[in-house]
């Protein structure tokens, strides 16, 4: 029946449009199939361009100043190290799978980010790589476990470190947790009733952040010749022959999608935030750090200090605003003045040859809306455009690190994701361009023909 046919969306977590739609395209027969049949092109990403909040935001077509969470972890207001976490529980805007369900359509989730933990919805949900453990209740319905453990012969929610050395190691078990989820999604679209069918795989994020500097030229450290040098593409390759397998399951006339919620590239090294704000008399301490070490609160001068960061594939600068922090040094009459010279002093740093880098500083109000933009950070910064990661840390020997805090890794996120959509019944094909990741929930709704929410932020892709 007209607006009742099925949706299938498969998400690869980081998916690079470059590669995707560039080199890799080629060789990945399935993929390459469904983009010359349909609409596709680069999906710009929310910001921050990472895993959180980016699918929440892909699926309930909201930017982060209305959903409320700027990341995994979230600062507390009002304090120096309290934090909380963006579990499901903070996702309080229906997502895609919650707006059909409340229209009777059976629903089939499986992996997709801030899923737990886990609540009722209208069919089968899994939750994600966020999840604790498998001992956890990880499956929607309940009694469902065991026959999800049985079918994956032990599910894998994640692998247990992609920051190792023990590349060999860390490759098996992204096989494994890969191999493990599509078997539970093949034996989901043969034994369930669903409507709406959705797939995030982490492989693909994980793989990156493993083993790019082995398979890309442009990486600092890249070496020719070396024996991980093909491991990326082959395990895409991989995915595409697990894509053709899941698409065999699939009615001819269904709505097929393959997004990504950003993009991923070469990580040029870690840029140490904190010592720099150190250096340059935006934060004060008590002693001086003996080695490299978490930022402590405890070790602040607060009274003297006017900023501190958090790191990760981005910074977040948090300014000590008085009425605002415990100890506030900066006025509210002094607030903009001390931002806009501290967003200057940022987009002056330089990387480790001395090269100016094409710094983003961005200031919440110009790219949120919504009742929650005054709990993001005072600013938001991608550190040369995204390339370098910005390390939490102080006590380094340097402002540049080759390695991160918290272990090796090889690529950092970029803005742009992937969005492919193969649409039997229409005759629009072809590249699309300003595509944006909160457009796909409202699309979708529409090729399905359901009403698509005034409250939504996206446009429907034609």
């Amino acid at each position: 029946m007209p607006g009742h046919r099925k949706v299938f969306i498969i998400g690869w977590d980081s998916a690079p449009p470059d590669r995707l739609f560039g080199p890799w395209l080629s060789e990945l027969p399935n993929f390459s199939q469904l983009v010359a049949q349909g609409l596709w092109g680069p999906l710009r990403s929310s910001d921050p361009p990472i895993t959180v909040p980016a699918w929440s935001s892909m699926f309930s077509s909201l930017n982060p100043g209305r959903l409320g969470f700027f990341g995994f972890r979230n600062r507390i207001a009002g304090s120096y190290d309290g934090r909380w976490i963006a579990t499901s529980a903070a996702v309080r805007a229906p997502r895609l799978w919650d707006i059909m369900g409340d229209q009777g359509r059976r629903v089939c989730i499986v992996g997709v980010p801030q899923t737990y933990p886990v609540s009722p919805v209208n069919g089968v949900l899994i939750a994600s790589f966020l999840t604790p453990d498998t001992s956890s209740d990880y499956v929607y319905p309940a009694p469902l476990k065991p026959e999800i453990e049985r079918v994956a012969d032990g599910y894998m929610l994640d692998v247990a470190n992609f920051r190792t050395e023990q590349k060999q190691e860390l490759l098996a078990q992204i096989y494994a947790m890969t191999d493990k989820r599509f078997a539970v999604a093949r034996h989901l679209l043969a034994s369930q009733p669903w409507d709406l069918f959705i797939m995030v795989e982490m492989g693909t994020d994980r793989i990156h952040h493993g083993f790019w500097r082995y398979a890309a030229p442009e990486h600092p450290r890249y070496e020719p010749g070396n024996p991980y040098e093909n491991v990326i593409l082959d395990y895409y390759r991989h995915l595409d022959e697990q894509l053709g397998a899941l698409l065999q399951l699939v009615p001819d006339d269904a709505l097929v999608l393959v997004v990504s919620d950003h993009g991923a590239k070469r990580m040029a090294g870690s840029f140490n935030v904190n010592d720099w704000l150190i250096q340059a008399g935006y934060l004060k301490l008590r002693r001086e750090p003996t080695q490299s070490a978490e930022l402590d609160a405890a070790l602040v001068n607060w009274p003297e200090t006017i900023a501190w960061a958090w790191g990760g594939y981005y910074a977040r600068i948090f300014i000590n605003l008085e009425g605002r922090e415990p100890q506030g040094a900066v006025t509210a009459a002094d607030y903009e003045r001390v931002r806009a010279r501290l967003r200057a002093d940022l987009e002056g740093i330089t990387d480790d040859r001395g090269r100016k880098m094409d710094t983003v500083v961005l200031r919440p109000e110009q790219i949120y809306h919504g009742p929650h933009t005054a709990e993001a950070p005072d600013l938001l910064v991608y550190f040369d455009d995204l390339s370098w990661r910005a390390g939490q840390n102080i006590g380094n020997t340097g402002l540049h690190s080759a390695e991160t805090e918290i272990g090796p890794d090889d690529a950092v996120h970029d803005y742009d994701g992937i969005f492919v959509m193969h649409d039997p019944l229409s005759r629009a094909i072809g590249p699309r361009d300003r595509l944006h990741l909160m457009d796909v929930a409202p699309t979708v709704l529409s090729r399905v023909e359901l009403p698509v929410p005034a409250h939504m932020e996206g446009t429907v892709i034609t």
